[in-house]
């Protein structure tokens, strides 16, 4: 397998991330990206505007709500609310937003990405966590090969 590109090294270094896209029911993609990157030891915190516990964990409405600072922010919320969620990165200092997308446009906006230029937020585009690391699964590892060959992933 190709090596790990540093910026999706440098987000996974970081000890202290958020999530958007962790539901309440717990069926959302981001809430099993919460549970992983929980399960490594990091330190992971739901956004969600309308919740105030998911996952067994304080949430926080926006980036803009949870105190202290942030290696980072994983984005699997939908797309229309991207924009928005880079911005507040902008504002807090955070430097890294990983997009989250497997087949399909996922949580992906152009116009995000854009903005993330636009502000220095460092953007990773598609893929996931699970597609990096010593523990990649047989489906994950094919998700990352065809994602990379297709284009989908930009790091």
């Amino acid at each position: 397998m190709s090596r790990t590109p540093e910026a999706i090294e440098q987000f996974l270094a970081g000890r202290r991330i958020a999530i958007a896209g962790v539901s309440r029911d717990g069926k959302a993609v981001g809430n099993v990206i919460f549970k992983r990157l929980a399960e490594g030891g990091r330190e992971v915190i739901p956004l969600h505007p309308n919740a105030e516990t998911l996952e067994g964990v304080r949430a926080y409405a926006d980036v803009r709500t949870v105190p202290g600072e942030l290696d980072g922010v994983m984005f699997a919320a939908p797309p229309r609310v991207a924009v928005e969620v880079v911005r507040q990165c902008a504002e807090k200092g955070v430097k890294r937003i990983w997009f989250h997308r497997s087949i399909g446009e996922g949580s992906v906006s152009e116009d995000a990405v854009r903005e993330c230029e636009r502000l220095g937020v460092m953007a990773i585009v598609g893929g996931c966590p699970f597609m990096y690391g010593a523990k990649v699964d047989p489906f994950h590892g094919c998700m990352r090969w065809w994602l990379a060959a297709t284009g989908k992933i930009r790091a």
